[in-house]
């Protein structure tokens, strides 16, 4: 049950994510957005728990960028970032859930 909770905060995050890219994005748009995936990641690193997929997505940004795609570039690292913090609830949540394994 748990996980249906993690997996809908990735959704939400995504879906947000999207609908904020819709307008036009400049290149202070992208490394703005990438700022905040980077941080969110070296988050997400420092609980161990990072995600491929969001290592991904990052690099996926920076080549967006490089070829003047700024739309595409902004919406790569938004979804980066929620990514990095959908691993980071998901951290979160794993750090206590181990204590309903254990039988009472």
């Amino acid at each position: 049950m748990r996980r249906h909770a993690v997996l809908g905060l990735a959704l939400v995050a995504s879906i947000a994510g999207l609908t904020t890219a819709a307008a036009a994005a400049s290149a202070d748009d992208f490394k703005a957005a990438y700022t905040k995936a980077e941080a969110a990641e070296k988050q997400a690193a420092a609980l161990k728990n990072q995600w491929t997929t969001t290592e991904a997505e990052l690099k996926a940004a920076q080549a967006a960028a490089k070829s003047g795609n700024y739309d595409e570039a902004a919406k790569r690292a938004q979804q980066a970032e929620a990514l990095a913090d959908a691993s980071i609830a998901q951290a979160k949540e794993q750090a206590t859930a181990w204590t309903q394994a254990i039988i009472h």
